[in-house]
């Protein structure tokens, strides 16, 4: 048996191999989203805490989220644009600047105002990683390991969200609600130094000038959205509230069509801040449906759940963190291993089993109740994780390998936009209908356990159904022409140690 080691071979082979510099720029990018979304997830429980301590009601503290990913939903269908317009290098910098000036400003708040002013810069920071790191690993990665590349995304995405929570519960039990930005802090300020010193600039720049009304018409629509489905996720019972929601609800949806219809006039001369042209790929089209379900599902369900366990199961802010912690390092765990699983044997392979999974977990939380014993909750959550790893990995590799290679920011854009608004209507959804049953049962003079019990009931059974949607969807994604064929010989994932 003889050996092919002719030039043309080893051409081929370096022309897989992924360059170290691009390497290395792909790991700075999962560290910072990591803490990013790690930030992101700690409000939750905090909210309570938070309430008590700076003396504002409810409505008013549940701004510290809803602000949050309203500037999220503006900041992030820019990021299409602005991947093109600035360098690698440029972009990371100001979102980290942006997201460690934000997390020390909520550090030394002296009051919900300021607090509120540190939330949003750093939701300006992170509305930009995530569209960057996706953008970054289409670019660099070659087409056949992308999907090992999109398990570390998956890892990110699913394991912060997770373990934020469980930190966010012991950091209050034990600290005090500052501790929350205190740790994240110098996390950020470290990623943020490394990539001043190792972040190169990948790709190249154009010089297209903003279009200001885009922009404009981009913040009236996805924030007069976001702002609306927020109105409802706050819980709060009352005509005046439920008017001002639809109707920040239905103006988000008439300035959307404008900034469509402004995208499609713009994007014949590739001057469109969101090009619409992604959505002509229908497994693109499809990929990014599911996402969104599974999105509304997943954030309503993470939203409600220390409400119904502190509220219901009556678990403490550790506790109720503790419960998710086991899945989530399972699914963390996993997620580069459902990478390789997609590589060699293509989305459905994971995406069915996957769906079905997240689907009967959130049956399965439809029926438990007041005496539900701790580990089944565990376990519950736990089914739901292993779905959720199965889930993330084949949908973004399918989704954006189904684009020219041009369009990869915008449709990275635009699938972030897709699942923060997801997210916000899973949420408000989730926590309206169990908030409704609370209010009920509480002006009945029920207790908070017996009014919420059923109210969590119901909104996990309409979560449940709607996540039967990609039940059925998962069977249409096909794995991109260009990732079927691999090399012959495997491709390293982990680059060498940089010289210094």
């Amino acid at each position: 048996m003889s050996s092919d080691t002719s030039p043309s071979r080893t051409n081929d082979a370096q022309a897989d191999a992924i360059d170290p510099a691009g390497m290395r720029v792909i790991w700075l990018l999962l560290v910072a989203a990591f803490v990013a979304i790690l930030n992101e997830t700690t409000m939750a429980i905090a909210i309570p805490e938070l309430n008590v301590a700076l003396g504002i009601p409810p409505e008013l503290g549940q701004w510290l989220t809803s602000a949050f990913m309203l500037t999220m939903a503006v900041v992030i269908p820019t990021t299409g644009f602005l991947l093109q317009r600035f360098t690698t290098r440029q972009i990371f910098l100001a979102a980290m600047i942006l997201f460690s000036a934000g997390t020390l400003i909520c550090l030394v708040a002296p009051g919900f105002t300021v607090l509120l002013v540190g939330r949003v810069v750093q939701a300006a920071g992170t509305g930009i990683m995530m569209p960057l790191l996706m953008t970054t690993i289409m670019n660099v990665v070659p087409a056949h390991s992308r999907g090992r590349m999109m398990g570390r995304v998956g890892l990110v995405i699913s394991l912060a969200p997770a373990i934020g929570p469980t930190m966010s519960g012991i950091v209050l039990d034990s600290l005090g609600w500052r501790w929350l930005f205190a740790i994240v802090l110098p996390i950020a300020l470290i990623a943020l130094g490394f990539g001043a010193k190792w972040m190169t600039n990948l790709g190249e720049s154009t010089h297209a000038p903003i279009d200001i009304v885009s922009v404009v018409l981009s913040v009236l629509a996805f924030g007069g959205i976001v702002f609306g489905l927020s109105q409802f996720g706050g819980g709060q019972a009352g005509g005046s509230t439920t008017g001002s929601a639809w109707t920040a609800i239905a103006a988000g949806l008439v300035f959307l069509g404008l900034f469509a219809w402004r995208q499609l006039i713009l994007q014949k001369e590739d001057r469109a801040l969101l090009d619409l042209r992604v959505f002509s790929a229908k497994n693109y089209v499809i990929a990014v449906v599911i996402m969104a379900v599974v999105s509304l599902a997943m954030f309503g369900t993470f939203s409600l759940l220390p409400l119904y366990l502190q509220n219901v199961a009556g678990l403490n802010a550790t506790q109720s963190g503790l419960v998710l912690l086991p899945g989530s390092i399972l699914m963390g765990v996993l997620a580069p291993v459902m990478g390789r699983i997609y590589d060699a044997r293509g989305p459905r392979t994971l995406l069915v089993p996957g769906s079905v999974m997240i689907a009967a977990s959130m049956f399965a939380y439809s029926m438990v109740g007041v005496g539900t014993p701790t580990w089944v909750l565990v376990v519950i959550q736990t089914v739901m994780s292993l779905g959720l790893a199965g889930s993330f990995t084949p949908l973004f590799s399918a989704s954006l390998g189904s684009l020219d290679r041009k369009l990869y920011s915008h449709g990275s854009a635009a699938l972030n936009t897709m699942q923060q608004v997801a997210g916000a209507a899973g949420t408000a959804l989730l926590i309206s209908i169990y908030s409704s049953a609370l209010h009920s049962g509480e002006a009945a003079g029920r207790s908070v356990a017996e009014s919420g019990s059923p109210g969590a009931h119901n909104a996990f059974l309409l979560a449940a159904v709607i996540a039967l949607v990609p039940v059925v969807l998962s069977f249409f994604i096909k794995k991109p022409e260009d990732q079927e064929d691999a090399p012959a010989e495997e491709v390293p994932l982990v680059p060498e140690t940089p010289a210094t």
